[in-house]
């Protein structure tokens, strides 16, 4: 077999899947901010229990609200996300807004969550004790500020998308195919 002859054959190995990676991200670089938005909504949901046994424990007003309306409004901003991005197509604005409003509110509850937690640990009569029994208030302590974090860098990666999306649409994924570089140009001028 002569070394000039190209293969048809299709690639295979880690460098081309990370090839094909970042075609997929050029092609959708908001799946970026999507990752976020899916962690912060797993972070929370994930650890559901602790934060339910939190609410019951506790029992201050609007806890049970909050816990409610955070995972309302998680799996809006995951609606109001897919319809922000439509394929193919300029971004929904009124969606985008509607996502950042999500957002806001996600923020929102959780602050006033983790409110109502620092008020029962140091309120002066009868304050929660956090020891091994009630160890989930620890938890859900570290899951509100955790979901916030994330869902914060989910709004900056949103925010920041034209900017990143231009950056990555610079990046070479084009496929150097062998024996290119022997074709003759082909003149395709005006013959008679």
């Amino acid at each position: 077999m002569s070394k000039n002859k190209t293969s048809a054959a299709p690639r295979k190995g880690f460098k081309e899947f990370i090839r094909k990676f970042f075609v997929s991200l050029k092609r959708s670089p908001q799946n970026i901010a999507m990752v976020a938005l899916a962690a912060a909504f797993l972070v929370y949901s994930l650890n559901l229990t602790a934060i339910s046994n939190t609410t019951a424990r506790i029992n201050s007003p609007n806890m049970g609200q909050c816990e409610f309306a955070a995972m309302l409004f998680s799996i809006l901003a995951f609606v109001c996300f897919l319809r922000s991005f439509p394929k193919r197509q300029k971004p929904n604005m009124i969606m985008l807004g509607l996502l950042f409003l999500m957002l806001i509110g996600l923020v929102f509850v959780d602050c006033v969550y983790l409110t109502r937690i620092t008020q029962a640990v140091m309120r002066a009569d009868n304050p929660l004790v956090i020891n091994v029994d009630t160890a989930y208030v620890a938890i859900a302590n570290n899951t509100i500020v955790a979901h916030i974090v994330c869902v914060a860098i989910c709004a900056v990666l949103v925010a920041t998308l034209p900017i990143y999306g231009k950056l990555l649409k610079k990046i070479n994924t084009s496929i150097e195919v062998e024996g290119n570089g022997d074709m003759e140009v082909i003149d395709i001028s005006g013959e008679d």
